[in-house]
């Protein structure tokens, strides 16, 4: 089916043998594209005629040109009008369309949770973690999401539940449509058809394609306070805080057999695109009424609203990331001391700070699995989001807070060729493309490269240098122990995905002139 209509698609025309074959083919007309189409519903399998499948639905919600669609938000809010008239299920499963089941108990145990006789009736949904099948062994590009999946959304789960993540989520049909907490009657967990009267197939897919329209959303509460919120880049977000702020509670379950799984992105400008978008929606949540410490107080605890917030304020932590990086590097480049001496006493705060965060982040990373290697290249991914897309993200949305800019939702591309994957399953940094984001990556990497090789030779000739730009040397000599793959795609590596000879060029003069105009 998915061939088909894939092949109809590209042809821009229905082939005769495939019309007659399926009866949603025969809706489409000339002109008809996956942007301009009428809405299709057609019942596959009717569960109803005691067949051995359940319910099997097509649909293809109303689109026109001139009509905002609200992109996944506005596809999901379709979904449920048009379920309940065809089923009614009370439990909705939002899976994305790059992720499949991967464990036959997942259903089980949501329900387990949600109908749990003692506290299954103020579960608002079930979130399992978004895990993929396409990790390299050493999660290169650091989208295992381990970190949260395995610490912090446990934490969550005791101060009412972790956020909505958009996929791999059970949700109770009475809190998705904008229902307060209430005592849920056991009626509500029973899978009743919407109609009393049996209906023909004909007459239920028409109903339904009245719901799947454009305009069946004008002057009504859909995108607002019913279904999932429309206006934001991370819909998913923002529609779990307002189910929790409405008195719901989430579990996290996390099996040990992953209940589903995914394909993570394979270059590093997608991973770096998929953060800019996820930091850039997080952070128009915190300057928004929506912020968890004002939409979330009286509501939901303040451990809960802390916790929204460390993914809220991930835009803003660009501003110090970058201090750290361009200024210690650049006051050693021009003696200009910021830490205190090794011999003096408040050296020690600095020093402590230093060894027991990372001693503990590293004692944290190896007890949920990382591998050494696999250590250092989330913090390298660490670095390299908050360098580029999360300082995007900030700058995007300060300038749709003035007025300036309106969010645009970009979907990560995920499709790649073998050459690609074949650098990806061997761990080869991929670059490749003249993007903004490896100029300031490139840039940043050559310019603390150039305050390191002046800052050995100041050491090396003056033996109090060391004593009093330690930390700042220290720092830099990370920073550059940090950006090797960078040097690598910039000078060493021949390749399609090295650094392309345009931001070589731009970055080495970038850093240049930054190094001269500092010694001025």
């Amino acid at each position: 089916m998915e061939n088909k209509i894939d092949t109809a698609t590209k042809l821009g025309r229905i082939p005769e043998n495939v019309r007659k074959e399926h009866k949603g083919f025969s809706e489409w007309k000339p002109g008809t594209t996956s942007r301009d189409h009428q809405p299709i519903v057609q019942i596959l399998i009717d569960g109803r005629d005691l067949n051995a499948l359940p319910t099997l639905v097509y649909m293809a919600r109303e689109k026109r040109p001139h009509r905002h669609h609200n992109f996944k938000a506005g596809a999901m809010n379709s979904l449920i009008r048009v379920s309940s008239e065809i089923s009614n299920g009370p439990i909705i499963l939002n899976v994305d369309c790059d992720m499949y089941s991967n464990n036959s108990k997942s259903v089980r145990d949501a329900l387990c949770f949600l109908m749990d006789e003692k506290k299954g009736h103020e579960i608002g949904y079930v979130q399992f973690p978004q895990k993929f099948n396409n990790l390299t062994k050493n999660d290169i590009y650091a989208n295992s999401l381990r970190m949260f999946n395995e610490v912090h959304f446990h934490g969550l789960d005791s101060l009412g539940g972790p956020l909505y993540v958009g996929s791999g989520c059970f949700h109770r049909r009475w809190s998705l449509i904008g229902n307060r907490y209430k005592e849920v009657p056991e009626e509500d967990l029973k899978i009743c058809k919407s109609n009393t009267v049996e209906e023909s197939t004909f007459v239920l897919e028409e109903k339904a394609k009245v719901l799947a329209t454009c305009t069946y959303e004008d002057n009504t509460q859909w995108g607002h306070e019913v279904g999932l919120k429309y206006g934001c880049p991370v819909e998913d977000v923002i529609t779990g805080l307002t189910i929790q702020c409405r008195g719901w509670k989430s579990i996290y379950f996390n099996p040990a057999r992953a209940g589903f799984l995914g394909v993570a992105p394979v270059t590093l400008e997608q991973t770096l695109v998929q953060h800019k978008r996820w930091s850039e929606g997080d952070c128009q949540i915190f300057f928004s009424k929506y912020c968890p410490f004002l939409y979330g107080y009286g509501t939901i605890q303040l451990g809960l609203q802390m916790g929204y917030s460390i993914y809220c304020l991930w835009a803003l932590n660009s501003v110090p990331t970058l201090y750290y990086v361009i200024v210690p590097s650049l006051s050693m480049l021009n003696d200009t001391l910021l830490f205190p001496k090794v011999s003096s006493i408040w050296f020690i705060p600095f020093a402590y700070v230093i060894v027991a965060a990372f001693a503990y982040n590293i004692w944290e990373c190896r007890r949920i699995g990382f591998t050494f290697k696999g250590w250092l290249n989330d913090k390298r991914m660490w670095l390299f989001k908050r360098q580029t897309s999360y300082l995007f993200a900030l700058m995007d949305t300060l300038l749709k807070l003035l007025g300036i800019n309106r969010s645009a939702f970009v979907v990560t591309a995920k499709v790649t060729d073998k050459d690609v994957a074949s650098r990806y399953e061997k761990e080869v940094m991929e670059f490749g493309s003249s993007s903004l984001l490896f100029i300031i990556l490139a840039t940043l990497a050559l310019l603390n490269l150039l305050c390191l090789v002046a800052g050995a030779k100041k050491l090396l000739m003056d033996a109090r240098g060391f004593e009093e730009f330690f930390l700042q040397f220290l720092i830099c000599s990370l920073l550059v122990i940090v950006n090797a793959p960078v040097y690598q795609g910039l000078f060493f590596r021949k390749d399609n995905a090295r650094m392309p000879t345009l931001v070589t060029v731009i970055s080495v003069i970038l850093a240049m002139l930054t190094c001269f105009v500092t010694l001025l």
